[in-house]
């Protein structure tokens, strides 16, 4: 299990300034559990996950993994996943060298079998030798999946994976995503600012608004019963044209 506790996350805004990203935000993910966090530019939702990843510092509070805490662990021994908005493929290597990048320690055997998993469970089996240059945008995601997930980490990070997308890809990637994710029993945070992409994902859904987790819940808690105002006008649907 994560546990995110009383995280608070300061900018530097000057001389004696600071910005405050994240303020005093409590979460726990259960192992196996998908978990969104929704909320406009600007709210500190990339900055909650990039504090949970390790990659910025906390002002305060603590980050644990089933107790533990790794608020001191760097980025690489934390055992956590990372993907990002433009996939950040090596195009020096094919697809199979890009899966098999953090299996280097692997013997080559070993390395090969688990790539190929890898490829088949995203869909994607016998693209091995393909160089990433010649992919579709939503087969490099896949590929950056792929990679993610093949040293088997106890945690996925994802911020904005599928936003570079054009919406029609998006929606239906989103899907395979949440079923791959599902399929490699893993335990996920996943950033986006699209209601429908946190729908289709996650099993809860948090709601962030000015650094703050206003409210948690599983989709069909969050529309039929938002906790403020401001909860309600974020999730209502835009008015037609």
């Amino acid at each position: 299990m994560l546990q995110v506790s009383d995280v608070t996350v300061l900018y530097p805004a000057g001389p004696g300034e600071w910005n405050t990203a994240v303020d005093g935000v409590s979460l726990e993910i259960a192992t196996g559990e998908i978990v969104a966090l929704l909320g406009p530019s600007g709210c500190g939702k990339s900055s909650l996950l990039r504090a949970v990843a390790g990659l910025e510092p906390l002002s305060s509070g603590d980050v644990l993994w089933d107790g533990e805490s790794v608020a001191r662990e760097p980025v690489h021994k934390r055992g956590f996943g990372l993907m990002f908005q433009d996939g950040q493929l090596f195009v020096h290597q094919d697809v199979a060298g890009n899966v098999g990048y953090g299996l280097f320690r692997q013997p080559r055997a070993e390395r090969e079998r688990r790539v190929a998993e890898m490829l088949t469970l995203v869909g994607l089996a016998g693209y091995g030798e393909r160089r990433v240059d010649t992919l579709s945008g939503g087969e490099r995601q896949r590929v950056a999946l792929a990679r993610s997930l093949a040293p088997a980490p106890r945690m996925m990070m994802l911020d904005e994976p599928l936003s570079s997308l054009d919406r029609a890809l998006r929606e239906h990637l989103v899907v395979e995503m949440r079923q791959i994710l599902r399929d490699a029993d893993a335990t996920a945070l996943y950033v986006t600012h699209d209601q429908g992409e946190a729908r289709a994902i996650a099993d809860r859904i948090g709601v962030m608004m000015a650094g703050k987790l206003v409210q948690i819940g599983t989709p069909d808690e969050l529309w039929a019963n938002p906790a403020t105002t401001e909860v309600e006008a974020f999730l209502a649907p835009a008015p037609s044209d």
